[in-house]
């Protein structure tokens, strides 16, 4: 533990609780090492992030070796061997998995999930108000969101994501979105049909953006990949553009390297970061159809994308991800995942029948459970602190949404180290239910 006030400010932490603060010095595979001598099983890959594990020997090679050779470069108008591998690394990758007669054609490097999501939506406003200019037509603006979605901390994508309590003191800064209803089980239909209300509405929609397969931060909310194919082929038949949130989705996690494979859908925008770099160092990718692209194109500069960051493309990280990109390529690792989602599987489905629980549910390296809790559940749910508390003394990183807890672990985690999670899950619903 930290021995002094830290400086400190610390996210999605309120201070104020003076919650244990663990110093984490080193890190290998699935295990964290603090300070104090303690070892941690990472149960949710630091965020999320983690994929091979981490300080993969070949990721952190690559970073060492392009470390010595260039670090930073500017990328407007600038290129680098990295930048340029990667791009070709994620369109061969998306031909491969999202085939399509219009198939993604360009790559626009940011830095985070959130980012690469505002980009998005800015490459959805621009290709409206390009071909509407064009055309002469109207320029569409509105966004059409799925209910509990996040989609980041930013202004944008906050707007689209999910209002409450993450983001009532900024609601001022936010646009009018459309929400349709989540497509869980017994809601299907009235997705649909809020989707396809809203596609015929008077004022034509830009663009549906969706974590497909699952909504991560609102609660691990699970759908069919049926549902998400119905989504997709009403807006394809509204001529309204469709943006797939992979940040967490992707590499993987869903069982699948894009979860939208699932359901044989090729985005028009795809959105990926986290495990892009394995987890490694932070890297966004946003990856679009070509009239995206050509929409922008011209001769007039004011018709140029505007968006970019300082440290757009970086060679270390892109150093990086071109590694994640060569172990995908060379290495099986959708067998690693299937064996670790079978493992996941026969340990919820012990918890299945623990009276503390309910909802037990997997898909690829996912699993999630609800602890019975009544009126108590929500991000903000009493129980997650002191359930976080309870994991940590036994020597886990799980980190429950409100009263949902749920394990992503790194893909190369031991079977030892799963039995030892969901054993502490096990207890942690005896000591919940008395």
């Amino acid at each position: 533990m930290t021995d002094s006030i830290s400086p400190v400010w610390h996210p999605f932490t309120q201070h104020g609780l003076d919650e244990a603060v663990p110093l984490v010095e080193r890190a290998e595979g699935a295990l964290l090492h603090c300070r104090d001598g303690s070892t941690l099983i990472d149960g949710i890959s630091s965020w999320w992030v983690i994929t091979h594990g981490h300080c993969n020997p070949r990721i952190t090679a690559a970073i060492r070796d392009q470390a010595d050779r260039l670090d930073q470069l500017i990328f407007a108008g600038f290129t680098h061997e990295p930048a340029e591998r990667v791009a070709r690394g994620l369109i061969g990758l998306t031909d491969r998995h999202l085939p399509s007669p219009d198939p993604l054609t360009h790559v626009f490097f940011s830095d985070s999930g959130s980012t690469c999501v505002e980009v998005a939506l800015k490459m959805a406003l621009g290709y409206w108000h390009h071909r509407a200019r064009a055309e002469g037509g109207t320029a569409r603006h509105r966004i059409i969101v799925m209910e509990h979605s996040y989609h980041g901390d930013t202004i944008g994508t906050m707007s689209v994501g999910a209002r409450g309590v993450f983001n009532r003191a900024y609601a001022p800064l936010l646009f009018d979105v459309t929400a349709i209803p989540c497509p869980v089980t017994g809601a299907e239909q009235a997705c649909l049909d809020a989707l396809e209300a809203a596609c015929r509405a008077e004022e034509k929609p830009a663009a549906l953006i969706v974590e497909p397969l699952v909504l991560g931060s609102g609660g691990m909310i699970f759908y069919s990949p049926a549902m998400l194919k119905a989504m997709a082929d009403i807006c394809a038949a509204h001529d309204v553009l469709f943006i797939a949130d992979e940040v967490m989705t992707a590499w993987g996690r869903t069982g699948t390297l894009f979860a939208c494979e699932q359901a044989g859908v090729t985005p028009d925008i795809v959105c990926t970061a986290k495990g892009l770099t394995g987890g490694s160092v932070p890297l966004a990718a946003t990856i679009a159809r070509r009239k995206i692209f050509d929409a922008h194109l011209s001769r007039d500069r004011a018709d140029m994308f505007f968006h970019s960051s300082s440290f757009t493309a970086n060679a270390i990280c892109c150093a990086a991800a071109a590694a994640n990109i060569a172990i995908w390529e060379s290495e099986d690792v959708p067998t690693r995942i299937a064996a670790l989602g079978e493992r996941m599987q026969a340990r919820i489905d012990r918890l299945a029948h623990h009276p503390a629980y309910e909802k037990p549910r997997r898909i690829g390296a996912i699993a999630a459970i609800d602890l019975r809790v009544g009126e108590g559940a929500g991000y903000l749910s009493d129980v997650a602190p002191t359930l976080r508390a309870f994991f940590l003394e036994r020597g886990l990183l799980l980190r429950p949404l409100g009263n949902t807890v749920y394990v992503m672990p790194p893909y190369c985690i031991t079977a030892e180290q799963i039995d030892r999670i969901f054993d502490a899950i096990e207890e942690a619903g005896r000591l919940f239910c008395g």
